[in-house]
């Protein structure tokens, strides 16, 4: 029993990302909705396959699919009020279920992302003084050249 609800959560969530890439786009929503939009999906699509020609069709894996692309479409149009077609269709949704959390995850990433680059920068700098430092007692730099290099480094 439970194998078998795992089976058609599974084939749901299948069936929705594949409708969700069949329209162009992104389209950023949970796992949940993307597994209903697949189930409810198929449901209808197989449901009306079955109506028009019988229970040993081959339609109902077709219109199983179609029926989530078309759920997927209904979403776009009617939740993130955005087009199905034209350069409208490719820009990132502003609403949506989820998106708000995908925008605070994204943020967070950006975020974690300049402090790394920063951190980098700063190891850089002190890696090249320290470069700067071996030359000098070294004898390779003046006092002149070992104190522009170093402010031009520290001025980065």
């Amino acid at each position: 029993m439970l194998g078998s609800v795992l089976m058609i959560m599974l084939f749901g969530f299948i069936t929705g990302s594949l409708a969700r890439l069949a329209v162009p786009g992104p389209d950023p929503m949970p796992v949940w909705l993307t597994m209903a939009i697949g189930l409810v999906g198929s449901a209808a699509g197989g449901a009306l396959a079955i109506a028009f020609w019988g229970k040993g069709t081959q339609g109902i894996g077709i219109f199983s699919f179609l029926g989530a692309v078309i759920l997927v479409v209904a979403y776009r149009r009617f939740v993130q009020k955005r087009p199905i077609v034209g350069p409208q269709a490719l820009a990132f949704p502003e609403k949506g279920i989820g998106i708000s959390r995908f925008q605070d995850r994204r943020q967070k990433m950006e975020d974690m992302l300049r402090q790394a680059q920063s951190e980098q920068g700063r190891t850089n700098v002190d890696s090249n003084l320290q470069k700067l430092r071996d030359l000098h007692e070294a004898g390779i730099l003046t006092d002149e050249e070992f104190e522009a290099k170093k402010a031009h480094l520290q001025g980065q």
